[in-house]
């Protein structure tokens, strides 16, 4: 087959599961076959975003270039945003690339595709809620999590100076959703602050006068997770001085506070939401059927009623075993979905038929960090079939290991050795929160 005549996979979205498929077809098969298309230059884990937000993980130490790894894994790497799918014609169009300074860098550009696979994750869902989209901000993406961490430097200096003209100021941080992304980052901000005092913000004390607040509409945290997990982390929160208010839905949200469906109102200067997820707009001009958050329904073989695109992680509806359900948006959903996709879009470049499979999630439980040393779990229990609560240091380890659980499944183990050894020795000689 020559490069004209090649079967072109064509992802787009680079997430966990996006970029595992394009590193394993590519290695197999080449990049005129692969083909990768991501808007952001560097890939993160976006479960590390709230550590990216609270300044305890660098970007542009952490994160793996995608240009990198397409000459080290054998794909082809497409830097752009998509706007539109044209599936008539199988094309893609990409909106054009511009620097900080406003030059393009890569103009408005087409591209073709014989099989393509959605992979373009989901972000926060607002819900309607007036004065969201303004005033809060949403970890979808690095470069969200970059603005909260500078407008989070800026507070904390602010707070600094009038704390020491104003005794009684404190400074007010709230955050909508108690899900894993609200939890993790209420205990990673607690931290991280009290870190931040220690390099010179000497008129806060970041115990009394930096205000924690996680806001949850449902009757507990974590609530799509068992019951005793919720609890061993709402105590964890609580013991670190963070405010919990459950059975409370926000239904307004201005600069300076947050206001319930009760009128009640909550000081903030600075606010997260972290409560529900959609998926992309754009998904709903495929004219394929999306359910209400965008998500494209496919088949249990992660397959649209057009038989040349797929969908999985986060954007996909996927059918569950249990009836009437579908899969969460879960990483290792997106890496094991990964797996399964492997095989099918090797028959296609290889033009052969393809085998009938449906994928089957295997759930391997819930791990939920909770500051740098604890953490929460519910593991399930291959064997038994029972869960098994862990937590504290031992679930906390557990949670990092996931990290590098996924950098092996893209580098290797030798070069995933190498960056789990650099960046132990690199925590000696830097602080342990960004202040630049």
């Amino acid at each position: 087959m020559t490069q004209t005549e090649a079967h072109r996979v064509v992802i787009v979205g680079g997430g966990a599961g996006g970029l595992e498929l394009a590193a394993k077809l590519g290695r197999k098969f080449g990049p005129q076959h692969v083909y990768l298309v991501d808007k952001a230059g560097d890939h993160i884990w976006k479960p590390s975003l709230h550590e990216v937000a609270a300044g305890t993980l660098d970007i542009h130490r952490e994160g793996l270039s995608y240009f990198m790894l397409a000459k080290d894994k054998g794909y082809t790497f497409i830097f752009g945003e998509v706007t539109h799918v044209d599936r008539d014609a199988r094309l893609i169009q990409l909106k054009p690339v511009f620097s900080d300074q406003q030059v393009e860098v890569f103009p408005a550009r087409s591209l073709r595709y014989d099989t393509l696979v959605l992979a373009v994750g989901s972000k926060s869902n607002f819900f309607g809620t007036p004065g969201a989209a303004e005033f809060a901000i949403a970890l979808d993406s690095t470069a969200e999590a970059e603005r909260f961490r500078l407008r989070l430097l800026h507070e904390l200096v602010t707070a600094n100076r009038k704390k020491a003209e104003q005794v009684d100021y404190a400074l007010n941080i709230g955050i909508v959703g108690g899900g894993a992304t609200g939890v993790e980052l209420a205990a990673e901000l607690r931290e991280a602050c009290a870190d931040a005092v220690f390099y010179g913000l000497n008129s806060l004390d970041p115990q009394k006068d930096i205000q924690i607040t996680l806001l949850e509409g449902a009757d507990r945290i974590l609530s799509a997770l068992p019951e005793k997990m919720s609890a061993a982390a709402r105590q964890l929160l609580l013991d670190r001085g963070i405010a919990v208010k459950t059975s409370v839905r926000v239904a307004r949200v201005e600069a300076d506070a947050l206001y319930d469906a009760q009128g009640t109102r909550y000081p903030v200067d600075l606010c997260v939401w972290a409560a529900g997820i959609e998926a992309p707009a754009f998904l709903k001009q495929l004219r394929l059927d999306c359910n209400r958050v965008n998500q494209l329904v496919v088949d249990s073989n992660l397959r649209s009623a057009d038989p040349a695109v797929f969908a999985m992680g986060d954007c996909a509806q996927v059918p569950w075993d249990q009836e009437g359900q579908f899969l969460p948006a879960k990483a290792q959903v997106a890496h094991q979905q990964a797996a399964f996709l492997l095989p099918i879009m090797a028959e296609r470049i290889q033009g052969k038929e393809i085998s009938q499979r449906a994928f089957r999630f295997r759930d391997h439980g819930s791990l939920v960090s909770v500051g740098h040393s604890r953490g929460v779990g519910s593991l399930m229990g291959v064997l038994t079939g029972k869960n098994w609560f862990v937590q504290g240091l031992l679930a906390r380890l557990m949670y990092m290991s996931l990290h590098l659980m996924h950098h092996l499944a893209i580098l290797g183990f030798a070069r995933t050795a190498s960056l789990a050894v650099g960046r132990l020795l690199m925590k000696r000689g830097r602080p342990r929160v960004k202040l630049h």
